[in-house]
């Protein structure tokens, strides 16, 4: 286990869609990785299931002070829910971790060490041993390749949303009015100091992944359009090769 630094101002933050039967062990496991580091939050941010997840949330949050929620009247996605969890979270530091427990709280320690140690403004989680279907992991590693090496976005690569961020720094993150919200590559943009280390990964602690083969094709989308130029410079090239090859079709015809 790795060591963890002797005091921390550290918010765990959640966000959680219909997982109602991981939200009380998450709680549990999350608060005793946390809680040691003193001045510590654990809050969640409810992306508007519709189970009993906020229900159990609200029941957490009236018996332990230390916890706080957010409740969204829908569904906006993960990028939503995590940026608006930035903004309520209270501490110096901010854990970012999934309720399905896939990311061990007990790895929590890994980041921050590394966070403190090394100054960095953020330390992104590499999983290791990754329990998730294949075509996640594939999913993962090519649109990460696209990014990275054809369309030249710089991005902290195979890193994952377990993540620990100073929360100053997260804010700005967010506050970027940038076309599409995507934090691994607009994090960068801001001069942010990050880097990355090899955490443990574990099979979801109950119920069903909310990723489905839609959601992975449009997160990789709104990564390659929102944050290069390259893909709008091909749409428009092949309109002005489609416009000039039916403008001498049409004129051959005529002549």
């Amino acid at each position: 286990m790795a060591r963890m630094p002797a005091t921390l101002s550290i918010t765990a933050m959640v966000p959680c869609f219909n997982e109602e039967e991981c939200i009380e062990q998450a709680y549990l496991r999350i608060k005793e990785e946390v809680y040691p580091y003193g001045d510590a939050e654990i809050l969640f941010v409810d992306d508007g299931s519709t189970d009993g997840t906020l229900s159990i949330i609200k029941r957490i949050a009236a018996a332990d002070p230390r916890v706080s929620y957010i409740s969204f009247a829908r569904n906006f996605g993960l990028e939503s829910a995590f940026t608006a969890g930035f903004s309520y979270a209270s501490k110096e530091w901010t854990v970012q971790l999934d309720a399905d427990l896939q990311s061990p709280p007990a790895e929590i320690h890994k980041l921050t060490r590394e966070a403190v140690e090394g100054g960095y403004d953020a330390v992104f989680a590499i999983r290791t041993g990754r329990q998730d279907p294949w075509y996640r992991r594939l999913g993962t590693v090519g649109h990460q390749a696209i990014a990275t090496r054809i369309l030249g976005i710089e991005l902290p690569v195979h890193a994952s949303v377990f993540r620990v961020v100073r929360t100053v720094v997260a804010r700005k993150v967010a506050d970027c009015r940038v076309s599409t919200p995507y934090f691994l590559a607009t994090l960068p943009l801001i001069g942010a100091r990050y880097t990355t280390v090899e955490t443990a990964h574990a099979p979801r602690a109950a119920g069903r992944a909310k990723w489905s083969l839609g959601k992975l094709f449009r997160h990789a989308v709104d990564l390659f359009v929102g944050f290069s130029y390259r893909p709008l410079t091909l749409i428009h090239l092949a309109a002005l090769a489609a416009a000039g090859t039916a403008a001498a079709l049409a004129a051959a015809g005529s002549g």
